[in-house]
């Protein structure tokens, strides 16, 4: 036996408008309150799907009735029931719904004595679920390129007829039509096909494409002080004369909003094609303020406070051109004044390089660092192409360098010269910034360098990645995952000026022990010398209570080698946190104690900022 239906599965699975019958009364002493159950089945999805259809369910607590309305709600019920089966593939299902255990649509209805709330049961039997065929020789997906366009379809084969699948299918069909240039494609007919002998479900679909169409050059709005030409030509670099594609207008908006001058980005297409056969492309923004200025403070014990100001031009020349001035005094309050540290320096970003992809981040900085590691005054620049590939993906490359004087800690400073070529990527899967939930993050760098004053060439590599598991699925129990790598190629430690080696320990590294303390040493000292070589792990549980308030708990561990003196053995750290979110960020609190106490240093480590440890 074949019947023909059009499929409207899940339309079947909304409640249905309220009628005035079913509108809350006034004050009745007639109304009767009742129960509902919905047996289990054995399949979790049916059982939902029979509970939202149900308006017995729906209107329980909201719209108390009568004996004739909850009657009449029950017989209601048989259609919804009946398309909650046929939506999830058991289209030769059976149900009974009962009250007070008779059948509603009975002549006579005897409600129960009393004044207690009338049992009501729907029971389903779901019997065999259909599945969906292979469709049939020539595919039935009607439109020039069938073969590709129907590949959603052999998807489904073997798959469980629901109604969802079917509705994905369709979807998947548009969207390959539209990601294929076809601006204006939807589907122009759908028939299903339900064969109870072979208990299955045959799908049919009628394409209709639409016309090819290319980006036409765009039409932008919203400008006040960002400069009009340099908005369209920005926009046009992403999207003019490229075949439309969905996915291309939302990296176009994400490129606009990453530039960081606008507060929103609208881009539209047009619901027609321009006289030259292209789509039109319309850009509306909205800008933000020109300026901002902020501050900000850490704390660790023993080196103290550390305080600092930034201020950001965001449209320094009118395209988008970024300018942050920044600086910072760092260990203040230390017991020995002249430890007290501190940069000063700058950061342009032009983000249309030369009219290209690429943006130019420059950076100089003046440092003065004085370390239980190493001492060092220096200028340091860099020159980066950046581009960003996706949504996730950045690149960049560039020269870098360094020149100054550093040396031991408290010793004597000789002067160095390090210039270098940076080739660096950063991938960002994760959800949030300043409070990740899921995803994986990941920052690379390889620096091959030349040291001018030691005559040495070498290479310095570093990489970092972090992942992020949602385990309730509510992001409120974080596991969070940290490991970081480095090492020095062609090298020994002594070969390079100390600030190029490698140290670990500290808050952004391993939580307990004192900043850069974990290293190579002389032999006989306590004087760190650092290593070619590095490895650092964490693992953290982030539990958030109630609101705003939560707690973390967390293992630190890691390892220099390859130093001229004995290599630092494995140093591991543990501590508790307490978290207290914004909508800027987490404010964290944590305090650790090394497992391993090294010579030298604090038995614990508190330390306190915005954002998580990684």
């Amino acid at each position: 036996m074949r019947v023909w239906l059009r499929l409207a599965l899940l339309s079947l699975l909304l409640p249905w408008a309220g009628s005035a019958q079913d509108a809350p009364p006034g004050p009745d002493p007639e109304t009767r309150p009742y129960t509902v159950t919905v047996e289990p089945t054995g399949n979790g999805a049916l059982d939902a799907a029979i509970a939202a259809a149900s308006r017995l369910v729906a209107l329980q607590e909201r719209a108390p009735t009568d004996v004739p309305g909850l009657l009449a709600r029950a017989r209601g019920d048989a259609e919804r029931v009946r398309a909650a089966l046929d939506s999830e593939g058991f289209f030769a299902g059976t149900f009974r719904i009962q009250v007070a255990g008779q059948d509603p649509t009975a002549v006579e209805f005897r409600p129960p004595a009393g004044g207690g709330p009338i049992p009501v049961t729907i029971r389903a039997t779901p019997g065999p679920r259909y599945s969906i065929p292979p469709p049939p020789p020539p595919p039935r997906a009607a439109v020039a390129g069938a073969a590709r366009a129907a590949a959603p379809l052999q998807d489904l084969v073997g798959e469980p007829a629901r109604g969802a699948n079917v509705v994905e299918a369709q979807s998947a069909l548009v969207e390959r039509l539209l990601a294929a240039g076809h601006p204006f494609a939807k589907v122009e007919e759908r028939d299903v096909v339900v064969n109870h002998d072979r208990q299955s479900m045959e799908i049919a679909f009628t394409l209709a494409p639409g016309p090819f169409a290319r980006f036409a050059n765009s039409d932008v709005s919203g400008t006040q002080r960002v400069n009009e030409r340099f908005l369209r030509r920005y926009t046009d670099r992403r999207l003019a004369n490229y075949p439309f594609d969905p996915a291309r207008v939302g990296r176009a908006r994400a490129d606009l909003t990453a530039l960081g001058v606008f507060d929103s980005v609208r881009v539209e297409t047009g619901d027609a094609l321009a006289p030259d056969g292209r789509l039109p492309v319309s850009v509306t923004v909205s800008e933000r303020a020109r300026r901002a200025i902020g501050l900000n403070a850490a704390y660790e014990t023993r080196f103290g406070i550390e305080l600092g100001a930034f201020f950001e031009h965001r449209n320094l020349f009118g395209n988008a051109e970024r300018l942050r001035l920044e600086g910072a005094a760092t260990r203040l309050g230390a017991s020995d004044a002249s430890r007290t540290g501190g940069r000063l320096g700058f950061t342009f970003r032009d983000p249309f390089l030369f009219n290209t992809d690429y943006a130019l981040v420059a950076s100089l900085f003046l440092l003065r660092e004085r370390l239980e590691s190493y001492d060092r005054d220096a200028l340091v620049g860099s020159f980066l192409a950046e581009r960003r590939i996706s949504d996730r993906l950045t690149i960049n490359t560039g020269p870098v360098f360094e020149i100054g004087q550093s040396g031991p800690s408290r010793g004597t400073l000789t002067p160095n010269q390090v210039v270098g070529w940076q080739v660096g990527a950063r991938w960002d899967g994760t959800d949030s910034l300043l409070d990740p939930r899921r995803g994986i993050r990941a920052e690379a760098t390889v620096i091959p360098s030349y040291s001018v004053r030691d005559a040495n060439p070498y290479v310095r590599l570093r990489a970092t990645a972090s992942t992020y598991f949602d385990i309730d699925g509510q992001g409120r129990s974080i596991l969070a995952l940290r490991g970081s790598y480095g090492q020095l190629l062609g090298t020994d430690a002594l070969g390079v000026p100390i600030s190029q080696r490698f140290f670990a320990g500290g808050g952004g590294s391993v939580r307990g022990y004192d900043y850069q303390s974990i290293s190579p040493r002389i032999p006989g000292t306590r004087q760190r010398i650092g290593g070619t070589s590095l490895i650092e792990a964490s693992v953290e549980w982030r539990q958030r209570f109630g609101t705003n308030w939560g707690g973390v708990i967390f293992v630190d561990g890691g390892r220099v080698g390859g130093g001229s003196g004995a290599d630092a053995a494995w140093r591991l750290g543990t501590g508790v946190g307490v978290r207290y979110y914004t909508a800027l960020g987490p404010i964290r609190a944590d305090v650790a104690i090394p497992l391993v106490k090294q010579e030298g240093s604090q038995g614990y480590g508190l330390y306190i900022g915005i954002g998580h440890a990684f």
